[in-house]
C-alpha cells in the first residue's frame, strides 16, 4: 500500500510548532480526532531511540487505545521519523515558510483494517486539531 500524506500550514513560528507537538502538556491538548474523543495521557522522548506514547480515549469511557512508538531519527525543529508498534513507519517535516508560518507534513504507512480515506480523515482531523490548538495559544 502506498504511504498516506497529510499537512497543514500552521500560522505560528517553527519553534512554537515543534514544542507543541512533542511537549507532553500540548500533545493532550490537540492529539485526537474528534470532539468526543481526548488525550488524558502522553509521555514523549524525542530524540533517536526515545520512545513516545500518547492514549487517545472516547470521552464517555466506551474506548481507548494507546499509540505509540520509536523514535527512529528526530532533528530538532526539522524531522521526526518513528516507527509505530504494529512495525509501520511515519515521516514528519517541519518547513519554516517565513517566521510566521510553518508547514508540517506528515506521511504514514497504512495499516491494513480501515479504509484508506478513513485514515487519512482520521489523521488529517488530528493535524488540524494541532493547527487549531497552536493558532489559539
Amino acid at each position: 500500500m502506498e504511504p498516506i500524506t497529510v499537512q497543514a500550514i500552521i500560522n505560528a513560528p517553527i519553534e512554537i510548532v515543534w514544542q507543541m507537538w512533542t511537549l507532553p502538556e500540548h500533545i493532550t491538548q490537540w492529539c485526537f480526532a474528534s470532539p468526543d474523543w481526548h488525550c488524558p495521557a502522553a509521555t514523549n522522548d524525542p530524540r533517536t531511540g526515545g520512545k513516545f506514547s500518547s492514549t487517545m480515549a472516547a470521552k464517555d469511557g466506551s474506548f481507548s487505545f494507546d499509540f505509540g512508538g520509536v523514535y527512529d531519527r528526530v532533528i530538532d525543529n526539522q524531522l521526526i521519523e518513528y516507527t509505530l508498534g504494529d512495525g509501520r513507519k511515519v515521516s514528519i517535516t517541519f518547513a519554516s515558510d517565513d517566521d510566521d508560518q510553518t508547514t508540517v507534513t506528515e506521511t504514514f504507512d497504512p495499516e491494513k483494517e480501515n479504509p484508506i480515506e478513513m485514515q487519512r480523515g482520521g489523521w488529517q482531523a488530528i493535524m488540524d486539531n494541532f493547527k487549531a490548538y497552536v493558532e489559539g495559544n
